[in-house]
């Protein structure tokens, strides 16, 4: 189905509904729709026209529209286009009707633009807070113009409300994993129900990390320190995430990065996901006691983080890329080393492919468990290798090509098992198709200049929606210009965002001793998916610390360790 096909049905069936169509970059249609028409069109785009859900993004349009923006981006993912259907809610009485009950995988989505913007989400299956804390001021929403970033006010007087967790069911006994964990860094609270060793339910909160980034965004950063800042979302797929954000906003601006820049990207990129996915492997193997796989993994990927710190200057957090191209360049001169490096990582890696395939405990030990089946995993909307481990053949590179792929096009693998196992091959099989990537990058690499020209006025208004394929699945970046060389807004969602929503199916019915390694076979990242509080052990009492207290804390930390003190 081409865009055209697409906005005649969609005008054929929803003609009263539909107040504007426009398709200013081909590919992205934008449909704005009366308040029954934000439900309405959402179902018929998932159930009848099989269309997936992206995100939701919300926007404090009051200034300008005389409301709040509610825009679900779906994405047709085989025919090359999203699908933006944009509804507004009125500033005296914001509210919408909810498209979870006909799109599940929309119900984070939702309850974050209820956090955020104050804009009440009706008849929605799940209505408690997502992202803000529990002692949150209730009429204080972060992402209205109006709040300024770090303006703050005290907590609510009720500051010791507990979360509102769910019951469990009636004769089950609840196991809370969580906030704090052994082996991941990052905080989030898992509270099993089980009947035994058997999980029958589950509930989860997260959002412990909330770092207010997206209101830097639009309030403090101009459009060419956001790479920087994006670079932070994830301390592992950092360069997915500027990349993302400043194709979006070259979309958005009207801008074009040269061919040489395009590829350098693509070959950061993929850079990135050989090293990341051995770095899963190696967490994976330590979950399950099978410490010989993390060591051999980690020392693989060794010599790629030494690679990228000869591109760029760093390990990670690359600083490469500005709107409009790269900073740095990829001569000639160092291509022999890329090429070499990469072929021993080949070799190593093909002979823990071998390792791990023909290992019968290990296989037994992942098979069967942790499954998602293909219809599961669709209406969840997952993405990266849990979807593609579940035989769902989505990969935005293929489906949404950015920077060099629409010359670089990779093959996607999928595996039909739909298990912990089909998650590990489909790992294993990408870091080879990686590395034959860089190789063809490196071979048909353009000559030419790696920074365009960036117009000195940049129109606002305008709507970018990049997708970029994470190791961990795809990021999308949505962004709104806006005038004082900054964004009017930016919107983020990371890989693990949406995959975390299925969670619950994946671990009902497993014993306990196999979640750990579920949760880990989606390589999730909280941090990149989402407020810092510390509680006493002895007391139980909690306080919010500052920037400056961490700070301080953790220089008297490292002075004491020093034997300073």
């Amino acid at each position: 189905m081409g865009s055209g096909e697409l906005i005649a049905t969609l005008r054929t069936a929803f003609g009263p509904d539909l107040l504007s169509v426009t398709e200013r970059v081909p590919g992205k249609v934008r449909l704005q729709v009366t308040p029954a028409g934000l439900v309405s069109v959402s179902r018929y785009l998932y159930r009848e026209l099989g269309a997936r859900f992206v995100i939701t993004a919300g926007v404090d349009a009051r200034a300008d529209r005389g409301g709040y923006e509610v825009a679900h981006i779906f994405s047709l993912d085989k025919d090359h286009l999203f699908a933006i259907v944009s509804g507004m809610a009125p500033a005296d009485a914001p509210q919408v009707d909810a498209i979870t009950p006909d799109v599940p995988a929309a119900s984070w989505a939702e309850r974050e633009v209820h956090d955020m913007f104050g804009v009440t989400v009706n008849n929605h299956p799940d209505p408690r807070r997502l992202v803000v804390s529990d002692d949150w001021p209730e009429t204080l929403y972060p992402l209205r113009k109006d709040v300024r970033y770090g303006d703050w006010p005290p907590r609510r007087e009720n500051a010791d409300v507990e979360y509102p967790f769910k019951k469990p069911p009636e004769g089950a006994s609840t196991v809370v994993i969580g906030p704090f964990y052994p082996v991941l860094e990052e905080p989030a609270q898992l509270r099993l129900f089980v009947e035994g060793e058997r999980v029958v339910g589950c509930d989860y909160r997260g959002f412990y990390s909330h770092r207010g980034i997206e209101k830097l965004a639009d309030s403090m950063l101009t459009y060419n320190e956001i790479p920087f800042m994006a670079e932070r979302i994830c301390g592992i797929c950092g360069f997915i995430h500027s990349t993302c954000y400043v194709e979006a906003a070259e979309e958005a601006l009207g801008v074009r990065a040269p061919d040489r820049a395009r590829y350098i990207r693509s070959l950061m990129l993929e850079l990135e996901r050989i090293h990341s996915h051995p770095l899963w492997l190696g967490i994976a193997g330590h979950i399950l006691g099978f410490d010989t796989v993390l060591m051999q993994a980690w020392r693989i990927r060794e010599p790629v983080m030494w690679l990228c710190e000869k591109i760029t200057g760093n390990r990670k957090t690359y600083g490469m890329n500005l709107i409009g191209g790269v900073r740095r360049d990829i001569p000639k001169d160092i291509h022999s080393e890329i090429l070499d490096v990469i072929k021993k990582i080949e070799d190593e890696w093909v002979a823990v492919i071998n390792a791990v395939s023909g290992d019968s405990t290990l296989k037994a030990r992942l098979s069967g468990v942790g499954v998602l089946p293909a219809e599961a995993a669709r209406e969840f909307a997952v993405v990266g290798p849990t979807a593609r481990g579940s035989n769902v053949d989505i990969d935005a590179r293929v489906d949404h090509p950015y920077s060099a792929y629409p010359e670089l096009v990779p093959k996607v693998v999928t595996h039909p098992d739909c298990d912990n196992w089909a998650r590990v091959v489909v790992r294993l099989e990408e870091t080879i198709e990686s590395i034959r990537l860089v190789r063809q990058g490196l071979a048909e690499m353009p000559d030419g200049p790696i920074m365009a020209d960036v117009p000195s006025t940049i129109p606002a208004g305008q709507w970018g929606v990049c997708v970029v394929e994470a190791p961990r699945g795809e990021a999308i970046h949505a962004v709104l210009s806006g005038g004082d060389n900054r964004p009017e807004r930016w919107r983020v969602r990371a890989p693990t965002y949406q995959n975390l929503q299925a969670l619950p199916y994946m671990i009902q019915d497993e014993t306990i001793a196999d979640v750990p390694i579920i949760l880990g076979s989606m390589d999730p990242c909280f941090s990149c998916t989402e407020r810092v509080e510390i509680v006493s052990a002895r007391s139980g009492e909690r306080n919010v610390l500052t920037s400056e207290q961490l700070l301080a804390l953790s220089r008297e930390k490292t002075d004491r360790l020093r034997g300073r003190k």
